[in-house]
């Protein structure tokens, strides 16, 4: 099996210097995914937990396109703009992921986006 694109109109679109995610190698590799609407692109919600929420809707979206699903991460990487967000993050992260969740790393987010608090990337078996 060679690399394959993943796109999913039930995601926001990402830019165009980078695919939302690629499938290879048994593995699907899912960009970093901020909170924004699919259907207009903007930031959706104001809050961490809200934020958070998006952003997991919009990966699930995207491991569904590929054949996968959020069961099936086995790393994450979670960017915040504020590590004050920490907690509120992980208070909604452990709603999706309340039984044997995926290894997990944090970062700081290294540019300032107005309204976005938090993006989140993956890696999932296919």
């Amino acid at each position: 099996m060679g690399r394959q694109i993943v796109f999913s109109s039930r995601a926001a679109k990402p830019p165009a210097t980078y695919s939302q995610a690629v499938k290879a190698a048994g593995l699907i590799f899912v960009s970093g995914t901020a909170p924004h609407d699919p259907a207009t692109g903007a930031i959706r919600g104001e809050t961490i937990p809200e934020q958070t929420r998006q952003s997991l809707t919009n990966v699930a979206a995207i491991l569904e396109e590929a054949g996968s699903s959020l069961d099936k991460i086995v790393s994450a990487t979670v960017v915040l703009a504020d590590e004050d967000d920490f907690a509120g993050m992980n208070e909604e992260w452990l709603r999706w992921f309340p039984e044997n969740p995926p290894a997990r790393q944090g970062a700081k987010l290294p540019v300032k986006v107005p309204g976005l608090k938090v993006s989140i990337a993956v890696i999932a078996e296919a």
